[in-house]
């Protein structure tokens, strides 16, 4: 299925490039929205059968909604995103997805776009797979991140921006049902072109998901993202996306593919051989809030899977234990040497990405936790009755929204509140980069009259690229 309009002719004349940029044209601000992928299951179920033993009937639909604008006035143009949404489409096709396109859309055919894609999300399965792209122009109005237009200047004025824009939250990811069962993946490489905005860090909001939801964006919140001047070249995040969805093994989840494209674009760019792309490289941002896991290989249909010889999952017996044993661990610090014993023992396993991904995340855990502005200890890292195992197993490989979500466990409105464990978990959060728990953090130190600790939580979550909504940033003054 394809809505769109023509693709306009390319004009050499409309393309700029950064000084010194080596062919690159100006700053781009990129969000990767959203993807529902999955907590951590039973491993021991999977140990030593072949990977569609473990699930029972046809794979659930995928459905995609690819749009990509390029086609902006004032030389504000941006080349390579048709490009984008052409090599995305077949990469998701590659792993069993229904796609639809559109290029160049204004606010009503992105509207009229969305909303049939969300009719047909509604009419799906409830565990549906459901991925959303967006490549063009973001800007940030009132705390709001804003999808530009086809045909819409982004340097236009907030409200003519608020007018013809669509609303990421509202109009996108709000018209999508809530499936904790299902997975919803959307991803937005949004740019900008004035490297000089960029700098004063006009980028896009940091935002938390809705229950099932994994958001990414292709940058840090309010930090510059780059894409090339010509038309044969994807943007980076989105070149990493398209290798890693064609390169990366049928048995890792959604969540951990997201997580390997934050840290190939992060070293794509940190070894850059232009100077100006080191300076400005990428540090993808993720937010998730999954309920199920979902390997990128769709399951075939049961007739053609009973029939087919299904390489295993697992080598030997003693990867299959070695990986149980990683999967079920909750202590940052044994996270990481259990995943880096996995990598050694097993560097050729189906697993070694996801692997990887729990290496990092919890290596990054083990250094904040030895900070002194943390206190959180290894006691709030054991299971009970009262915490989830699986929210305590993100947080323990580095997840800042799992991590937030535990404190407001321990929050006032929760029945439980427990100053202490609420104040670590939101310490640990935003030393993991969550903006909008730093931000909670301020507020909560404001109301208990700690005001240096407000200050500093308060510049925190700014730096991290978190606005408040002018509602919520009026309450602390």
């Amino acid at each position: 299925m394809k809505i769109s309009t023509p693709p306009r002719p390319r004009d050499p004349s409309r393309r700029r490039c950064l000084q010194r940029g080596a062919a690159w044209a100006g700053a781009c601000v990129g969000a990767c929205v959203g993807a529902c992928v999955g907590v951590f299951g039973s491993v021991t179920a999977w140990a030593q059968q072949p990977a569609t033993a473990t699930l029972t009937g046809a794979e659930p639909p995928r459905l995609a909604l690819l749009i990509g604008n390029r086609d902006y006035p004032d030389g504000d143009d941006l080349p390579p995103i048709h490009k984008n949404v052409r090599d995305l489409r077949a990469a998701l096709e590659q792993r069993g997805f229904e796609v639809t396109e559109g290029f160049d859309l204004d606010q009503t055919q992105a509207r009229a776009a969305t909303a049939s894609f969300a009719a047909k999300v509604r009419a799906a399965p409830a565990n549906a797979t459901v991925f959303f792209y967006f490549a063009g122009h973001g800007a940030q109005v009132d705390a709001e991140n804003l999808l530009v237009s086809a045909r819409v200047s982004p340097k236009a004025r907030p409200a003519t921006l608020m007018r013809t824009s669509l609303t990421l939250s509202r109009e996108v990811i709000g018209q999508l049902p809530r499936r904790p069962e299902g997975l919803t993946i959307a991803v937005v490489d949004a740019c900008r072109t004035s490297l000089r905005e960029m700098v004063r860090g006009e980028g896009l909001n940091q935002v938390e998901a809705p229950p099932g939801c994994l958001i990414a964006f292709a940058t840090g919140a309010g930090k510059p993202a780059i894409a090339p001047a010509d038309d044969t070249r994807n943007t980076f995040y989105t070149a990493s996306l398209v290798k890693l969805l064609a390169q990366a093994s049928d048995e890792i989840s959604f969540s951990d593919l997201f997580r390997l494209v934050k840290y190939d674009v992060q070293d794509t760019m940190l070894n850059h051989p232009v100077p100006l792309l080191r300076q400005f490289a990428q540090f993808p941002f993720i937010a998730e809030n999954t309920q199920v896991q979902r390997r990128l290989a769709p399951l075939p249909p049961p007739a053609v899977a009973a029939a087919a010889s299904v390489p295993a999952r697992f080598a030997s017996r003693d990867e299959a234990a070695d990986w149980a044993q990683l999967e079920t661990a909750l202590w940052p610090a044994e996270v990481e040497r259990l995943a880096a014993d996995f990598l050694k023992n097993h560097a050729s396993s189906r697993l070694a990405g996801s692997a990887q991904v729990a290496r990092e995340g919890a290596r990054e855990a083990v250094q904040i936790l030895r900070r002194n502005d943390v206190r959180l200890f290894r006691s709030a890292f054991q299971a009970s009755a009262q915490i989830d195992a699986a929210e305590l197993a993100k947080a323990g490989r580095g997840d800042k929204d799992a991590a937030a979500r535990l404190a407001r466990h321990y929050g006032r409105d929760s029945g439980r509140f427990d100053i202490g464990r609420y104040e670590g978990w939101l310490q640990y959060a935003a030393a993991l980069g969550n903006g909008i728990a730093s931000y909670e953090l301020a507020l909560h130190y404001r109301r208990v009259a700690q005001p240096l600790l407000a200050a500093q939580f308060e510049a925190r979550a700014r730096a991290l690229g978190y606005t408040p909504p002018p509602s919520l940033d009026n309450t602390r003054k």
